[in-house]
């Protein structure tokens, strides 16, 4: 969903077009939540809008409250911003966002969430954590795989499985790539390369035998592993403070 839309709130992301949606108007011009979709969503507030007076009372509070939720993020998000300039987190979030589908957003979740990475003596044991690991059924000498527990922290495994997704792209370094790994080790960028390469060859090989969400939470697993390799030379006194 994209950036602009209040995601989880289920009254303006999913009452607000079907109230539209149930009187004929639906978006047909370019996907929801795009700026062509916020202008129309605007025009159907006004005096020359096609719907009828009492339905347009009804609509207008609607938008209000997408308005009001839209202001309200952005400000959060600026709150946010100004949290990752502390000197005690920053370093670790400029070294997460190294990584490809790891936003200032992503980075701070994982970074305040996790905050000490050398606590997990294997990436495994953080997989763990994160419940990203299968479910085991042992029977006699059989071993059987499930599905993965789910166990742990919820916000930073789908922090990771979203950022996992970014892996079925093949490897590159855009612009906004390339300014969050200014002035970074170079040995950090080296790692968030070698985990491009690794990660997009991985999603293709399972996306091939399996479906795309399979292969997409096994991506994540391996994310986690490189992501740890990185945090373990963090300086101790930034994950200690």
């Amino acid at each position: 969903m994209p950036r602009n839309v209040p995601e989880g709130d289920s009254q303006v992301s999913s009452l607000h077009p079907k109230f539209l949606a149930r009187r004929g108007f639906v978006f047909r011009e370019g996907t929801n939540w795009c700026s062509p979709h916020l202008k129309w969503l605007l025009h159907l507030t006004t005096e020359n809008s096609p719907l009828e007076q009492y339905d347009r009372l009804v609509y207008r509070e609607y938008h209000a409250l997408l308005l009001y939720k839209l202001e309200r993020r952005e400000e959060l998000d600026r709150q946010i911003e100004q949290l990752a300039l502390l000197p005690h987190i920053a370093p670790m979030v400029e070294r997460l966002q190294c990584f490809r589908g790891i936003s200032l957003y992503s980075a701070m979740v994982l970074a305040t969430e996790i905050v000490d990475w050398r606590r997990f003596e294997r990436p495994s044991q953080l997989a763990c954590y994160l419940g990203l690991v299968s479910r085991e059924d042992s029977s006699g000498g059989r071993i059987r795989l499930g599905s993965i527990t789910k166990a742990g922290n919820s916000h930073c495994r789908h922090v990771l499985v979203q950022a996992a997704w970014s892996y079925r792209h093949r490897p590159q370094v855009g612009i906004e790539l390339k300014r969050r790994q200014q002035g970074q080790a170079p040995s950090v960028i080296v790692h968030a390369w070698k985990a491009q390469q690794r990660l997009h060859q991985r999603f293709n090989h399972l996306s091939y035998r399996k479906r795309s969400q399979i292969a997409v939470v096994a991506v994540a697993r391996e994310l986690v592993g490189f992501l740890w390799a990185v945090m373990q030379d963090t300086p101790t006194e930034l994950q200690a403070a």
